[in-house]
């Protein structure tokens, strides 16, 4: 019974499944005569941009039609969109108003971060009030009136709101007293009006009483060299120094405007007449240089140390330079750097021999962190990666605050990084086209780095920190050292005759001075006080144009001389007895091979320095393939703060390698009388002796220590 019920079951399928193929082949051929109502038809949608050219009435725009291909018994829809590329300064201010119904939605505020590129807030003015006298449509109830009104309202707010120090900036309220009239009656209006009238009001009360308005910095009077003991700074911890640290600077980035940051104005400092040019700036380097001082003038002030004491300071300054890697304090992290690696530090090698090998390993993995290889390309890294993040990235872990106040950090860039791009954005591509007309395009380039700075600077809106006066104490009391004082401490400590064996010391960072803050134009980094490593146009333009131009180290000390001071040795610092430094192999600073292969195609960096008693000052130049030895000379001696009309007095000799020399005709052509091997060059009087130094000066970049056994060694004091 089982084995007959089996088999009918299995009849029964067999037979299902030949009815079921049958019906499924008359199907198929039924759909080759007729299109079957349940078949589904496959196309793939194709999205066709074409982008042109037009010009109109002053204005050339970059038109983007884009066609969507959908169904076959649809028809083909088409958008259009228009965005400006280049126009003449009156079309350009006109185009705010009509920007955004023509689809150019980030116009406005493009325009408004960069217009004092090309124009003036007086001249933007001057042309709205123009437009906003002869309004379109015969109404203010016409329908080209109305969305007119809506874009005169949306420009003057986020004008007001956005840089609220244009309109302070006009000196006297008549421009205001004749705008305020002419915006519309609706509420939006009425209350721009209002905010405009405030402000004519407050440049009034400016005008009649003219001593109310002070000036945005206040120098600080000259710090006393007989309250400064630099060993008081042993006695802070680590971590409390770095958060003092990153509240200034937070504090001082918070204000930045980023639109002083454009090479354009920028450039301009050093002109009369521009002193107060960007000064959130000026500000920021102010505090780089006031750190980098106060950590060379530590490690140099107290000349009766011995090396195993003075070590103990740089291992501090390692220390803290850490503690500002965490707090993703970029700025304090790179002048503490900067200071280390310079000439009268990086010298001092029995000090450096003394140091701690755990400690210089760390120090050169935060030296590191400002490689120029790539273009700073780890720094960008670590922006992108922890720019936006509340805790920094240490070991490829998310690690907690250690020790520090406030729930959230901000990041605090090295700006360097962003004025350097913005410098070279704008050295690389021209203001106006061949036409006369504006260059637009480069305004949304130098945009996009604009937009980086502002979103770091909403990172560090809501940082909360405490204030430690006893440091701000210290800190302030340290005095200024300028270069020369800078090398006589660092000779008193080590002479600088003493043979020693190993290479020669040539350090990565190489720390100049610039007096009030000027600085030749021909510097591109930290004399011209990053950039998220985002795909763009801008950063794309970057990587190529960058192969051709390496951009110098930083930065300027801007410091005034000062007496040093011979107070004796605290006795906190004498050690009871004899320590025996154990010798071992180091390395000091970031110091990457050059892996230049050669010059752009019409410009190239070169490091200059001039022939006198010891150190390697140099002073970065841009050489074109236009610059005659005369020139290449004057810009030289302008940088080293001497007369740039001796010029020819001076002969130019490019140093290579294996203690050669290439001295450049006198009225050669720089660029093509140079060779690639080398960018160091020399600064000699003619007629004068030969370099004083008896070894070779090697054109890599690397900077080592003679080898020592890999020991440590006791510590003199806590940190």
């Amino acid at each position: 019974m089982k084995e007959s019920g089996q088999d009918g079951v299995c009849g029964f399928l067999v037979k299902f499944s030949k009815k079921l193929k049958a019906c499924s082949l008359s199907g198929l051929v039924e759909a080759k005569g007729e299109t079957s109502p349940m078949k589904t038809t496959w196309y793939c949608p194709l999205d066709l941009s074409t982008v042109l050219e037009e010009e109109e009435d002053g204005v050339i725009y970059n038109v983007v039609v884009k066609q969507q291909h959908g169904a076959p018994t649809s028809a083909t829809s088409s958008s259009r969109s228009q965005c400006v590329k280049a126009g003449t300064e009156e079309k350009l201010v006109q185009h705010l108003l009509h920007s955004f119904a023509m689809g150019d939605s980030s116009f406005i505020t493009i325009f408004l971060s960069t217009y004092r590129s090309f124009t003036s807030t007086k001249r933007v003015l001057d042309i709205l009030i123009d437009r906003l006298q002869h309004p379109p449509g015969e109404s203010t109830r016409s329908q080209t009136r109305q969305p007119f009104n809506r874009a005169v309202c949306m420009v003057f707010s986020m004008w007001l709101s956005e840089y609220p120090e244009d309109f302070r900036s006009l000196g006297e309220p008549g421009l205001l007293l004749r705008l305020a009239p002419l915006l519309p009656s609706d509420p939006s209006g009425t209350e721009i009006r209002g905010r405009l009238l405030r402000l004519a009001e407050e440049l009034s009360e400016q005008a009649l009483l003219p001593d109310s308005s002070s000036d945005r910095t206040t120098a600080s009077p000259p710090a006393d060299p007989t309250k400064f003991d630099p060993t008081n700074i042993l006695g802070f911890p680590a971590g409390l120094i770095a958060e003092q640290l990153t509240k200034i600077e937070t504090e001082l980035f918070v204000r930045l405007v980023p639109y002083h940051c454009l090479g354009s104005l920028w450039s301009q400092r050093d002109k009369k007449g521009h002193e107060g040019v960007c000064w959130s700036v000026r500000a920021t380097v102010r505090q780089f240089n006031r750190l980098a001082n106060a950590v060379m003038a530590s490690c140099l002030w107290p000349t009766q140390l011995r090396s195993q004491q003075r070590a103990c300071l740089l291992e501090k300054w390692i220390s803290v330079a850490e503690e500002c890697r965490a707090r993703k304090n970029f700025s304090s992290l790179y002048a503490i750097v900067s200071a280390l690696q310079s000439n009268p530090v990086h010298r001092l090698r029995r000090t450096w021999l003394e140091t701690d090998r755990e400690a210089v390993r760390r120090y050169e993995e935060l030296s590191n962190i400002f490689s120029e290889k790539d273009n700073y390309s780890q720094s960008r890294e670590l922006l992108k990666e922890e720019g936006t993040s509340k805790f920094a990235n240490l070991d490829g872990k998310m690690t907690k605050r250690r020790q520090i106040g406030s729930s959230a950090q901000g990041t605090v860039p090295y700006l360097g990084i962003f004025l350097t791009d913005l410098t070279m954005l704008d050295t690389a591509v021209k203001d106006r086209l061949e036409n006369g007309y504006i260059n637009f395009d480069k305004r949304r380039r130098e945009f996009e780095v604009l937009a980086q700075i502002r979103l770091l600077q909403s990172s560090c809106k809501n940082c909360v920190f405490l204030t430690d006066e006893a440091f701000l104490q210290w800190y302030q009391s340290v005095p200024s050292l300028n270069e020369e004082e800078s090398y006589r401490l660092s000779n008193e400590i080590e002479v600088p005759c003493e043979p020693s064996s190993g290479r020669t010391l040539n350090p990565t960072v190489i720390i100049t001075r610039c007096p009030n803050l000027n600085s030749s134009r021909t510097s591109l980094v930290a004399d011209s006080d990053g950039l998220f490593d985002f795909p763009s146009p801008v950063c794309h333009f970057l990587s190529k144009f960058t192969k051709h131009m390496k951009s110098p180290s930083v930065s300027c000390l801007d410091v005034d001389s000062s007496p040093p001071t011979n107070d004796p040795i605290p006795s906190a610092l004498t050690p009871s007895t004899p320590i025996k430094s154990h010798r071992r192999s180091v390395s000091c600073g970031n110091n990457p091979t050059n892996n230049n292969k050669g010059p752009g195609p019409d410009m190239r960096i070169v490091r200059i320095r001039m022939d006198l008693q010891d150190g390697n000052m140099y002073r970065s130049i841009l050489v074109t393939s236009n610059d005659k030895t005369p020139t290449v000379i004057s810009s030289a001696l302008e940088k080293h703060s001497q007369d740039p009309k001796q010029a020819s007095r001076y002969e130019l000799i490019q140093l290579l390698p294996e203690g050669k020399e290439l001295v450049i005709p006198a009225t050669g052509n720089v660029f093509y009388a140079m060779t690639s091997s080398s960018v160091d060059f020399l600064l000699r009087r003619q007629g004068g002796n030969t370099p004083f130094r008896s070894q070779p000066i090697s054109t890599e970049t690397s900077a080592t220590f003679p080898r020592i056994k890999a020991k440590g060694r006791r510590q003199l004091f806590p940190k």
